[in-house]
């Protein structure tokens, strides 16, 4: 399955820029939603259509990474697109506790690279009906 949409929630502007320029490297047509902390990204998702795939940083202010899986569980889970968690944390903890998610199908560390986008492709390939 293709992926059109993509929401990139990460409160460093440096890295939504690396995220931004490779997924237009990636596949030019994706549309790119951005939001720079789990409280503006819920709000993105209750207006907008489900993107087809989100990119979650951890460590972020206002609502970091772990309260917005908790939220976005409550309110999303029914429709949940693939979660990808790219973070610059190298600790198997956060590993373990964000693979506990249904939804969270990967967890790269970043910067952002083509292979992850690759592979999120495949997991939205056998995604659900």
């Amino acid at each position: 399955m293709k992926i059109h949409s993509i929401l990139v929630v990460d409160d460093d502007e440096n890295d939504q820029f690396i995220c931004e320029y490779t997924i237009r490297k990636f596949d030019p047509s994706i549309r790119i939603l951005k939001a720079f902390d789990g409280t503006e990204a819920l709000d993105i998702l209750r207006q907008e259509e489900t993107p087809d795939a989100i990119i979650l940083d951890i460590n972020m202010p206002v609502m970091n990474g772990f309260e917005f899986l908790d939220r976005y569980a409550e309110e999303f889970e029914q429709h949940a697109p693939v979660v990808a968690m790219l973070t610059s944390s190298h600790l198997g903890k956060d590993r373990e506790r964000a693979m506990q998610y249904s939804f969270v199908k990967s967890y790269f560390e970043k910067p952002l690279q083509s292979d992850h986008l690759h592979i999120m492709a495949e997991l939205l390939g056998h995604k659900g009906p």
